[in-house]
């Protein structure tokens, strides 16, 4: 793994426990398999899908995508919560950035927005998912090897440019929820390459830390926390969309989503585009949400 890439000081052991309420073994069984059910069935009637969509377009994807991945979620035991509908761009592609906690803010940012995601090469590897990912038409990014990274931005500048919505985590790490990493600034060179407008998202999960799939955590682990979890409630909450040209660069692009997130997430008072590109942009990079 290479020293430059991005990490979060969240560990298993200190961030992801659960202090809630508890479902029973029995329970948390049922919804293990009735998740990895969902998840299977979205992968063998992924080619029905795609074929019925090639006759009935791009709107009949997005739907059936929405009701499998809020399907999943709920197989899950997770309840879901979207705050703010309507915010989104209505025509063109664009970019969704969002704050990133866990491998259940795949589903839950598809529940609401589905598009093609970025995501991490070794996602591919995982079993069910990572094919499913791959048939979805996942952009996979080899982090190891930072000299791919400018055709994949392209890749992703030339999907927005055909009027396709495009997902990233560019913190390029899991944190736990109470606090957040900075978003680094590639990704974002592919929206001013497209033209694209922007769109934050903040994801939280109630109660914290359940959720979170942090540090070395496993997948198996963070699975059955999840599923054993009572009472587990996730928002996405679709913030007010960032124009294309409201800034000049990726820099100032990348600190004001990332502005919008934390401010979400500190309950403060929005700040406009234009507002904060006239703002020091060390102030905006040293944000944090509280603990």
């Amino acid at each position: 793994m290479s020293v430059w890439l991005p990490s979060a000081p969240c560990t298993p052991r200190g961030c992801a426990t659960h202090h809630g309420p508890a479902a029973g073994s029995l329970r948390a069984a049922a919804r293990l398999l009735a998740g990895i059910a969902t998840v299977l069935a979205g992968l063998l009637l992924g080619p029905v899908v795609a074929l019925l969509a090639v006759v009935l377009g791009t709107r009949f994807r997005h739907l059936a995508t929405r009701c499998w991945a809020r399907a999943v979620v709920r197989a899950f035991g997770v309840r879901v919560r979207v705050v703010g509908a309507g915010r989104t761009p209505s025509t063109g592609g664009s970019l969704v950035v969002a704050n990133h906690i866990s491998w259940l803010d795949v589903p839950l940012i598809a529940a609401a927005l589905p598009g093609r995601m970025l995501a991490k090469s070794e996602v591919r590897r995982w079993p069910l998912l990572g094919p499913l990912a791959a048939r979805g038409g996942t952009f996979f990014l080899e982090r190891d090897r930072l000299r791919t990274l400018p055709g994949t931005v392209r890749e992703m500048a030339s999907a927005m440019n055909g009027g396709a919505r495009v997902i990233a985590f560019p913190e390029g790490s899991t944190w736990c929820g109470r606090a957040q990493g900075r978003f680094r600034p590639a990704v974002f060179q592919a929206a001013l390459d497209a033209g694209a407008d922007v769109q934050p998202v903040r994801i939280s999960y109630l109660p914290t830390g359940a959720a979170a799939f942090v540090g070395e955590d496993s997948l198996t682990a963070s699975l059955w926390r999840v599923v054993a979890a009572g009472g587990l409630t996730a928002e996405i909450r679709l913030l007010p969309a960032i124009p294309a040209g409201s800034c000049p660069d990726r820099r100032s692009l990348a600190r004001a989503a990332q502005l919008a997130v934390a401010r979400e997430s500190a309950n403060l008072p929005s700040v406009s585009v234009h507002q904060f590109v006239s703002s020091s942009s060390a102030a905006a990079s040293s944000v944090r949400t509280p603990s």
